[in-house]
């Protein structure tokens, strides 16, 4: 038979105790003659020393009977002991009169019940802060034991719990000072549950807003974009982190700014501080075009480290402009293996082995588009279903995003249209070549406000064109070099199929460590061919000790294929890359070097020129 031990509500007074009945109490204090057991914050009854059968401190859980209640309201107990698994507790309370977390802006000073979902616990010098959700919003309810000492540690993350306390004020934010607090079971848990789900996933979507442009690839992909934003604006409103990975290049940077604008808005007017609580939210450039085992071990260490420091949610995974190819399967790997949420907006040729990874894939391939919708401009429509207000702000980065990947799509003219007036395309080439040459130097760092200014998105128009002016003029300067030093040693053959193919080595013919670094620098070789052999198929190799990086204009190349077929064929080779179908790199051992090229190029003269 199972027992069933009664646990009273803050609002309880005397009346609402029955003798003979088991209460769970806490432990108050000691007295020559026995124990004080407190069974909330108003009824408190003595254990005589006579009836205490286990050896308890103060504040510990204990199991008392109601032995009589006297006539002056004194309350005399008795110890019980009852296995865990043989009672069921049962919560009794008064009427409650809920409040809800958005209320108590209203009701400063008084007291309220909340019923709500615990998103995070962290443990401070002083109170024990519990972020909860319910189905109006997210606040703290600070409680204190003493300075230090986690108070109520029978809640974890994740319970649905009923708090009792007063709203408050604290540092300009609203947040609940608890009196006490009780996790909920069963039915009445999954209720709640259920109820702060239906709140979430309506608050979660997106505005009904459409593209900028008119573009068939953008309308195919509409459904899957608003599905990559709710779920990032339902981390947002559940104080979820987020981790936005992009490639360190001008078109990742447009893409993942606009994303992290729109974010950091919606993280403030719901009621989130991101300067403040700046795990909320980080954005990382990715050296590679693909999210590197590096990058995901840098990702979960510190993850982990926050998880169990300060009790926050694994966050949740946003690639931008990488993510959709087969070399982002070993990370893909590790983030399963945590259970981690990822999602991913790109325009690389994607691999159908990633989807299982992922809870929302942005990429036109999948529509009957190409690389020509660039990351940029599919990060500016995202940031806008998820925080339209910026749009103003950032409807020049599909533009900047379109000229630095050479974008041939329609959709770009489309763009820069929206901007007549205001910026020139030299002009968006100028800022793209400037964010190239200052992520550079950057490295693995964001360089949140310099990236702003570059893009003008810091209201500092003055100081956005002297940075500009500053930057393009040494980034050409660098680029001239280099190109000095590399053009006479670039070698060159005519293919079978017709196509002109040009050898550049950046490792023996090219200034190292140092901006153009060589993807850069091959593809400022192959724009310098193309001008000199107009309206003719090119395809430039840069070539280093172990890798390639492939540049193509008029030649029907498929690299993501052509890399597939190569691993295949050269097993002792350790080949591996990817990229878009005409622009892209591979990887391989040094000690193959030779034999990787004459199969590269052997592989790159059976692809036809196009109008052939």
């Amino acid at each position: 038979m199972i027992d069933m031990v009664y646990r009273l509500g803050p609002d309880c007074d005397v009346d609402d105790i029955v003798e003979g009945q088991v209460y769970l109490g806490k432990v108050h204090g000691f007295a020559a003659f026995g124990t004080f057991v407190h069974l909330n914050d108003r009824i408190k009854g003595l254990l005589h020393k006579s009836n205490v059968k286990t050896e308890k401190k103060e504040r510990d859980q204990i199991l008392v009977q109601i032995n009589q209640i006297r006539s002056n309201g004194n309350i005399d107990l008795r110890e019980i002991q009852l296995p865990e698994t043989s009672y069921e507790t049962q919560l009794i309370t008064k009427k409650i009169m809920l409040s809800r977390l958005s209320d108590l802006k209203n009701k400063i000073g008084r007291n309220v019940i909340i019923e709500a979902d615990v998103v995070q616990i962290k443990q401070t010098s002083g109170p024990t802060i519990f972020t909860v959700c319910d189905d109006s919003g997210v606040e703290d309810a600070a409680a204190f034991t003493e300075a230090g000492v986690r108070s109520f540690p029978e809640v974890s993350f994740g319970d649905i719990v009923r708090i009792f306390g007063e709203a408050t004020r604290r540092n300009n934010q609203m947040q609940v000072e608890v009196a006490d607090m009780y996790v909920l079971k069963g039915a009445e848990a999954n209720t709640i549950r259920a109820r702060i789900n239906r709140a979430l996933e309506a608050r979660a979507e997106p505005p009904d807003v459409s593209p900028l442009v008119k573009s068939a690839v953008l309308d195919a992909l509409w459904p899957e974009m608003r599905k990559l934003a709710k779920i990032v604006r339902r981390a947002v409103l559940t104080q979820q982190p987020i981790i936005l990975r992009h490639h360190a290049d001008a078109d990742g940077i447009c893409a993942a700014v606009s994303v992290e604008m729109a974010v950091l808005q919606f993280i403030r007017d719901n009621g989130g501080d991101p300067d403040q609580d700046n795990f909320l939210f980080r954005r990382s450039p990715s050296k590679a075009p693909f999210y590197e085992i590096e990058d995901v071990t840098r990702d979960l260490d510190l993850m982990l480290k926050d998880h169990v420091r300060f009790g926050q949610k694994l966050p949740l995974i946003f690639l931008m402009d990488n993510g959709s190819t087969e070399e982002d399967m070993p990370s893909y790997k590790m983030t399963e293996v945590y259970q981690l949420d990822v999602v991913v907006a790109d325009h690389h040729h994607p691999d159908e082995k990633i989807g299982r990874y992922l809870l929302a894939h942005v990429n036109p391939y999948h529509v009957g588009g190409d690389f020509g919708v660039t990351a940029g401009m599919l990060g500016t429509e995202i940031a806008r279903l998820i925080h339209p207000e910026v749009e103003q702000k950032i409807l020049h980065s599909p533009s900047i995003a379109g000229v630095a990947d050479r974008s041939e799509a329609p959709e770009l003219e489309s763009y820069l249209a929206l901007i007549n007036g205001k910026y020139t395309r030299d002009e968006c080439k100028d800022m793209a070549l400037a964010l190239d040459y200052e992520q550079y130097w950057l490295r693995f760092n964001d360089g949140r406000e310099i990236v702003k200014d570059i893009l003008n998105m810091n209201n500092a128009p003055e100081r956005h064109n002297l940075l500009v002016s500053l930057l393009v003029t040494e980034a050409n300067a660098a680029i001239e070099d280099q190109m000095n030093t590399m053009m006479p040693h670039v070698k060159d053959q005519v293919l079978s199929s017709g196509a002109n193919l040009f050898l550049a080595d950046v490792e023996m013919f090219a200034h190292r460590f140092t901006f153009p670094p060589p993807g850069k620098s091959s593809g400022e070789v192959h724009d310098i061919l193309c001008k000199r052999y107009e309206n003719q198929p090119v395809v430039t190799l840069g070539l280093g000790p172990d890798f390639a990086v492939i540049r193509s204009r008029g030649v029907k190349m498929n690299i993501p294929q052509m890399v597939r077929s190569m691993r295949d064929e050269m097993p002792g080779a350790g080949i591996s890359g990817g990229g878009h179908l005409v622009v892209g790199s591979i990887k391989f051992v040094e000690g193959m070097r030779s034999e990787v090229i004459a199969k590269m190029i052997e592989k790159i003269s059976e692809f036809p020129v196009e109008g052939v």
